[in-house]
């Protein structure tokens, strides 16, 4: 980028940034897991506006998204209960929430076992993003490549967590992708991050 067009962006980025975030309230739930937290904030540019935000539990929430890719070179997906859907169920790439000791590695190996019972040989790190930036859970979500998954064990799931996994190859987890099977931007965004490595190694062609 030219150098003055990025001196521009960096100086609208100081004029926008938080300086001060004063607490005003702060409503949960009975069980403490949902809270939504309202606050005035003050900007570099003097500019004071009110904000909400949405946490999880006590703190803010990372999340991990894997694409498992096994040692027969296919994928493992999710099927998962989701009432808040209009389907009401979810066909997802393996997720969960990073343990708040756990680093993002840690957090997507034990995710991908809890879910599925597989172990990867590595984990590759795709990308990191804001699903909700606005008044989300403001914590980063991790997508991982998972590369030569192992069965090594039964699931292990939570309590009330309602989950069955379905192996597939590569190019029908993006079939179900394309016919509206998989509706969540986390496991598209992953998906399609993964191509290059996925279709390098299994020499299969990726899909239009």
């Amino acid at each position: 980028m030219r150098k003055e067009k990025l001196d521009e962006l960096h100086e609208y980025i100081e004029e926008l940034k938080t300086i001060r975030r004063t607490l005003v309230e702060r409503k949960a739930d009975e069980r403490g897991f949902l809270n939504v937290e309202k606050y005035m904030v003050e900007l570099a540019n003097g500019m004071i506006v009110p904000r909400e935000k949405i946490t999880k539990g006590k703190a803010d929430k990372s999340a991990a998204i894997i694409l498992p890719i096994t040692e027969d070179n296919n994928t493992i997906l999710v099927v998962q209960s989701r009432s808040s859907t209009l389907e009401s169920v979810s066909v997802e790439l393996p997720a969960g929430y990073i343990e708040q000791e756990e680093t993002p590695i840690a957090g997507a190996e034990r995710e991908l076992l809890e879910e599925t019972g597989y172990l990867p040989k590595r984990l590759i790190l795709l990308d990191k993003f804001y699903q909700d930036q606005s008044c989300g859970v403001c914590a980063y979500n991790y997508s991982f490549l998972a590369q030569d998954c192992k069965k090594v064990q039964g699931q292990s799931l939570d309590k009330g967590e309602a989950l069955r996994f379905f192996e597939c190859s590569v190019p029908e987890a993006m079939e179900l992708m394309q016919q509206g099977y998989i509706t969540d931007i986390q496991s598209k965004y992953t998906l399609n991050l993964a191509k290059p490595y996925v279709y390098q190694k299994t020499n299969a062609r990726p899909q239009k």
